[in-house]
C-alpha cells in the first residue's frame, strides 16, 4: 500500500534557527527540507514534499503571510495530500492555528508544530515535534478535526491550545478542555471523536485592524478611545475575571457600542466570561446592556482573531454577536 502524501511548509521560528555570528544568538536559517532531512526514517511514515514559505521569527508573521499559507495548503490538498504540516515559531503558534482553523474546510488535517529549543541545542525538541506532526497529519484518525497543534507528543485542537510557559518544552496546554490526544509509541491516540466545526467566509479586506487592550488597576479606558481615533475597526478588551472593567472603561464602551464592536474576554488565561452573575457598573451584565459582546470561552487573543475575521468578511454587528455566541460556547473539543 502506498504511503500517504504529506506536504510540509516552513515559516521560520526556533525550529528553523541556527547560530548567527553577527547577532550572537540564533536566527531562522534552516529550510523545510533541512528540517525533514534531520529526522531518521521519516520517509517510512509518509511521502513528503517540502517548501520553505518564510524564514521569519513568528512575532513578525502577518495576516497576509497566513492567508498565503492557507492558499498553499489548499493547493496541497487539491493535489492529493492526505495532510499538511506547517512549522513556525511558538510565540504566535496558537494564534496562527486558530486563524487557519477559522477557514480550513477540508477533512484532511492541517497540523502546526514548532520547537522550544533551537536545532543546535543538546536536547533540541524540533525533530521529535516534526516527526509527530507528520505522523498525525498522515493518520486517518486526524481527519475532520480541523487544525491541530502537535508539541511534546501532545495533540491540541486549535480552538483551545495556548502557550502557557515561556521556556518549557511542555509549554503548550489546552486550559479548560484538555488536549485532543497524545502520541503513544509513535501512534496518535485521540481522547474523543471529532467535534462540531464552523468555518468562515474568506476575508474581503485583510487590512482590517482590531486592537487588543488589557484591563489593569487604575485603568481609565483612554486607550480604547485612542484605538478608535487611530482607525482600528474593533477592539477586544482583556477584562478582569469573568468580564469586568472599571467604571471609566464601562462608560467609554457605552458611548461606542454597538456601532463600534467591543468584545469582552477574560484576561485570566482560563475559564469563561459570565452573562448574568454580577450587576455592578462595569460588570458583564452592565456591559451587555451597553452593547458589548462577551467572548465566552474564547481568550483575548483568539477573540481578536475571530473579530478580525468577521470584520474582514464584512459581517454586520448582529452577525458578529451571533458568531461569538457560537464560538464562545464550550464546543469543538
Amino acid at each position: 500500500m502506498a504511503l500517504p502524501r504529506v506536504a510540509v511548509a516552513a515559516l521560520g521560528g526556533t525550529i528553523c534557527m541556527a547560530p548567527d555570528v553577527q547577532s550572537d544568538g540564533v536566527m531562522p536559517k534552516l529550510s523545510a527540507q533541512q528540517l525533514l532531512d534531520a529526522i531518521p526514517n521519516l520517509g517510512a511514515v509518509a511521502q513528503l514534499e517540502a517548501q520553505t514559505l518564510r524564514q521569519l521569527p513568528s512575532p513578525s508573521l502577518s495576516f497576509d503571510d497566513l492567508l498565503e499559507v492557507l492558499r498553499w495548503a489548499d493547493e496541497q490538498v487539491a493535489q492529493g495530500a492526505a495532510g499538511v504540516v506547517v512549522t513556525q515559531g511558538t510565540d504566535t503558534l496558537e494564534e496562527s492555528a486558530f486563524l487557519l482553523d477559522l477557514y480550513w474546510p477540508h477533512p484532511q488535517p492541517l497540523v502546526l508544530t514548532g520547537a522550544m529549543r533551537a536545532a543546535e541545542a543538546v536536547s533540541a525538541d524540533g525533530p521529535a515535534n516534526l516527526r509527530a506532526a507528520v505522523t498525525v497529519a498522515a493518520d486517518a484518525g486526524s481527519r475532520t478535526r480541523g487544525v491541530l497543534v502537535v508539541m511534546n507528543d501532545t495533540i491540541h485542537a486549535a480552538r483551545w491550545v495556548q502557550k502557557t510557559h515561556a521556556l518549557a518544552v511542555d509549554a503548550f496546554t489546552s486550559p479548560g478542555a484538555g488536549p485532543a490526544g497524545a502520541m503513544v509509541e509513535g501512534t496518535p491516540h485521540y481522547f474523543h471523536a471529532p467535534g462540531q466545526r464552523t468555518t468562515l467566509a474568506q476575508p474581503r479586506d485583510a487590512g482590517m485592524r482590531v486592537a487588543l487592550l488589557e484591563s489593569c488597576l487604575g485603568d481609565d479606558g483612554e486607550l480604547l478611545d485612542l484605538a478608535v481615533k487611530a482607525g482600528y475597526q474593533g477592539s477586544v478588551i482583556a477584562a478582569f475575571g469573568v468580564g469586568h472593567v472599571s467604571f471609566a472603561m464601562a462608560k467609554r464602551i457605552g458611548t461606542l457600542a454597538p456601532a463600534y464592536p467591543v468584545v469582552i474576554a477574560s484576561r485570566t488565561g482560563a475559564g469563561s466570561t459570565t452573562e448574568r452573575t454580577y450587576g455592578f457598573e462595569g460588570s458583564e451584565i452592565d456591559l451587555r446592556r451597553r452593547g458589548a459582546i462577551l467572548a465566552g470561552w474564547l481568550g483575548p487573543r483568539k477573540a481578536r482573531l475571530l473579530l478580525w475575521a468577521l470584520l474582514a468578511a464584512g459581517s454586520a454587528t448582529e452577525e458578529i454577536r451571533k458568531a461569538f455566541a457560537s464560538f464562545g460556547r464550550m464546543r469543538n473539543l
